[in-house]
């Protein structure tokens, strides 16, 4: 059998906003969106416009996004991080470039002792994601 771990990332209530940032830096697709609302459990009125469950896909990039609700709140920072596999130079540049438009870079984007360009950058939701593209 084999295993593969799926990032699910909570945001305070800017999940929508997120995914549409993650659409237009990764040019994915977002799907089976569904807010508290349209869920069949009780949930506070106000999360009722709040995402409860969505998917996005790129290809091999894969990951699932929510929103907390009031009565829970998540805490952003680097308790997790995605580490991104370049296929190209061309790629690695694209994808650091629009990070860094709205990003916090933590490093730049640079060659490295283990042969590979790299680069890590929090967005502006909070999530850091390390850039690799092994040049081997």
């Amino acid at each position: 059998m084999k295993h593969q771990a799926t990032p699910y990332l909570t945001f305070n209530g800017n999940a929508k906003e997120a995914l549409e940032y993650y659409k237009e830096l990764f040019g994915g697709e977002v799907s089976d969106v569904q807010t508290y609302g349209q869920a069949n459990f009780p949930t506070p009125a106000e999360a009722d416009e709040l995402i409860l469950h969505s998917r996005f896909r790129k290809g091999p990039l894969f990951f699932m996004v929510s929103d907390a609700t009031s009565d829970r709140s998540v805490t952003m920072g680097s308790n997790i991080t995605h580490v991104l596999e370049m296929e190209s130079e061309e790629e690695i540049q694209a994808i650091y470039s629009k990070l860094t438009e709205k990003g916090t870079v933590h490093m730049e984007l640079q060659d490295t002792f283990w042969g590979a360009r790299y680069a890590k950058v929090e967005d502006p939701f909070g999530v850091t994601w390390d850039l690799n593209f092994e040049k081997a």
